[in-house]
């Protein structure tokens, strides 16, 4: 077996900064010399459009190198790696198609096992450091599938009133998929889109802390335009613009998420 380790960035409610996160997480973690492999869980493309320009994307979508062919035949996901122009950081991209992908793991046998399946010959091989999956938005059978096939559950969590409504779902549903997949561990919960200044983020942050048993990462994301711009530009923020206070924020996170990891 390798040492590779896969987390997943799940939270049921959309707009909590999965994507973004995953991407810096992922780009500051190739930046400091580890070994990454992205993938992109999400019909929403997101996690692809962070590295692909929305033409290469959509071709990419349409075709068969992307993760909803790959888990259509059950095949190893070493064939659907497309490299991006950072060194050490790799891509399985999306599709649109995702969207039925809940309906066709249905009849299959062993489907919560589907992607952990089609990651093992990778994860066994110890060519990645981590391995990080978008995961949907959502509470159903592709999610629980990304979660049996991850050591590690990462959860934004935006610094919001709407932000922290159904969080006590998203932490129901991780029990459901821990009576299958014991292992599964939940590295933290990172606050995103926060206002430092606001009454609301000091409140968000105690009530966070007051949850058992559940790691509140030091590391937050404040809002920042910097992160639009790169979004635009199909660039990481930590590539993008360096000298930004929420690349330095994402980076911080990446080390913190490393050390959680190496524990």
């Amino acid at each position: 077996m390798g040492n590779t380790v896969t987390i997943c960035f799940a939270n049921n409610k959309g707009g909590s900064g999965k994507s973004t996160s995953c991407s810096n997480v992922g780009a500051a973690l190739a930046g400091m010399g580890k070994k990454v492999l992205l993938v992109d869980g999400d019909m929403q493309l997101n996690l692809s459009l962070s590295f692909f320009d929305e033409e290469e994307v959509l071709k990419m979508a349409a075709g068969e190198k992307n993760l909803y062919y790959a888990i259509g035949h059950q095949s190893d996901l070493s064939d659907f790696i497309v490299h991006t122009k950072y060194e050490n950081l790799d891509l399985v991209p999306s599709s649109t198609l995702m969207s039925s992908v809940e309906y066709e793991l249905f009849t299959k046998w062993q489907r919560e096992f589907i992607l952990r399946k089609c990651l093992q010959k990778i994860k066994d091989s110890g060519v990645y450091d981590y391995i990080l999956i978008d995961a949907p938005p959502t509470l159903g059978g592709w999610v629980m599938n990304i979660l049996c096939a991850s050591d590690y559950v990462l959860v934004p969590v935006e610094a919001s009133p709407w932000g922290m409504f159904g969080l006590a779902n998203m932490f129901d549903f991780l029990n459901e998929v821990r009576e299958i997949a014991p292992a599964l561990q939940v590295l933290g919960i990172v606050v995103t889109k926060a206002d430092a200044r606001k009454n609301y983020f000091k409140q968000t942050m105690e009530t966070l802390k007051e949850m058992e048993g559940i790691y509140l990462f030091e590391s937050f994301i404040r809002v920042d335009s910097s992160i639009e711009w790169s979004q635009d530009s199909s660039e990481p923020v930590v590539e993008f613009k360096k000298s930004s206070r929420s690349a330095k924020e994402y980076i911080a996170l990446a080390e913190e998420v490393m050390d959680r990891v190496s524990r």
